[in-house]
């Protein structure tokens, strides 16, 4: 098994959980260095709330900030996410090693109906007659 930072992967996944954190990911991805203000202004949340999230993506080592004057600047970092889809195709790989383990099980021949048995009535056991009604049960 590939040996991955438990503490990287936790706090990547977790900021990558909300879609507020998503979406400013996503805008980041769009500019190459956005300010807070700006990045904040479509969003139907505070600043603080943004701010809040920045926290958590910053964290992570998600984004990185740099301050200049009174402007605060964010940029994606790509760094983490990688580290994640590394994660994430290790466990792709293995699924579908197994899945493609098992179409190939199913697929063998021994599976397949042979030609004598391919009525489904031939195979199923006959039916029981129905017996009298007992002293007890009324018509």
């Amino acid at each position: 098994m590939v040996n991955y930072q438990a503490s990287t992967l936790d706090r990547t996944f977790a900021a990558l959980a909300d879609p507020t954190r998503r979406a400013l990911l996503a805008r980041l991805d769009q500019q190459d260095t956005v300010s807070v203000s700006e990045l904040a202004r479509p969003f139907p949340v505070s600043l603080p709330a943004i701010m809040k999230h920045l926290d958590v993506l910053s964290d992570a080592g998600l984004i990185s900030r740099t301050k200049t004057g009174r402007t605060v600047a964010c940029q994606l970092t790509p760094a983490p996410m990688e580290q994640a889809m590394n994660w994430l195709a290790h466990y792709e790989r293995y699924w579908t090693e197994q899945l493609d383990r098992l179409a190939a099980f199913l697929e063998q021949d021994q599976w397949q109906p042979s030609p004598a048995s391919s009525s489904s009535a031939a195979s199923k056991p006959p039916r029981k007659k129905s017996t009298k009604r007992g002293p007890g049960r009324s018509k």
